[in-house]
């Protein structure tokens, strides 16, 4: 009886000193609640973007992602392996049982991405503005870069979220899919693939200068006025795969099935049997 309330208390003591699992966090967080989580055990904020912007002032806490780290250079320009990206997300802050918060640059989409591939979707949210719009409401800022996490990141189901030509192919004229091209109109009207709907990612903030995202409900309506309806499934595409992750994050928090041609229409064009229209 003894031994047993020992073991009791020992796995009481442990639950204790491990980061609570953190309750739900809306896809887009204000700086208002960032700054009152910022010391929480369970919350790591991550910053992906230009190192110099990172260097003159980050949110106190935040680590930096160097985009380089969590992108294939060569190729396709896809992601690394599952175990090498959550090596680097770990050092990055990321672990089992927190929650991310992600700001930066148009560059915040494809983090996202990488989260997601791993099965972390539901553990990331962005911020609702970026540095600029943190130091104007005089919230602090730190030029000190804290050490790599050392936490775990585990790998879990369900995060197969990238897909290939082939895949899109195959779903070209199929009603469950709504293609996105998420290019410029210069860049659509040069060719494009058979069926997909032009969505422009600027679209999904109030203000691009300094990163303000627009609320769920507008983002939302981003897709209803794209012809998405309920239960289609969205594939993304741009040039090289950064702004088709950021549309496949804002499908994401919109409540829409989605999934990133990260190849998109570099990779498209390379194979001359797939289909390009004007």
């Amino acid at each position: 009886m003894l031994y047993a309330a020992m073991l009791t208390l020992v796995g009481s003591l442990l639950a204790q000193s491990a980061p609570a699992p953190p309750t739900a966090v809306p896809a887009i967080v204000t700086t208002a609640w960032l700054q009152q989580h910022l010391n929480d055990a369970n919350v790591r904020v991550m910053f992906t973007g230009n190192k110099a912007t990172y260097d003159r002032g980050h949110i106190p806490g935040a680590r930096y992602i160097g985009h380089d780290t969590v992108m294939l250079m060569s190729g396709n320009q896809g992601l690394p392996a599952p175990a090498v990206l959550a090596s680097v997300l770990a050092q990055g802050g990321a672990a089992d049982n927190t929650h991310i918060v992600i700001y930066g640059d148009v560059t915040t989409g494809w983090l996202f991405m990488a989260l997601a591939s791993l099965g972390h979707a539901a553990d990331v949210s962005m911020l609702e503005a970026g540095i600029d719009t943190w130091m104007a409401e005089g919230r602090t800022v730190s030029t000190t870069a804290p050490p790599p996490g050392n936490g775990t990141l585990t790998v879990r189901a369900g995060g197969d979220v990238v897909v290939d030509a082939p895949y899109v192919k195959a779903r070209l004229e199929s009603p469950a899919v709504r293609v996105l091209d998420v290019r410029t109109t210069d860049e659509w009207n040069a060719g494009r693939l058979p069926g997909a709907t032009l969505v422009l990612w600027q679209d999904l903030f109030a203000d691009v200068n300094t990163q303000k995202l627009k609320p769920i409900d507008e983002i939302k309506k981003v897709f209803a006025t794209a012809g998405v309806t309920s239960g289609q499934e969205v594939i993304t595409y741009c040039a090289i795969g950064m702004r088709a992750s950021m549309v496949y994050w804002a499908a994401r928090a919109a409540g829409v099935p989605a999934r990133v041609y990260v190849g998109s229409f570099t990779d498209w064009q390379r194979t001359a049997t797939n289909p390009i229209v004007k």
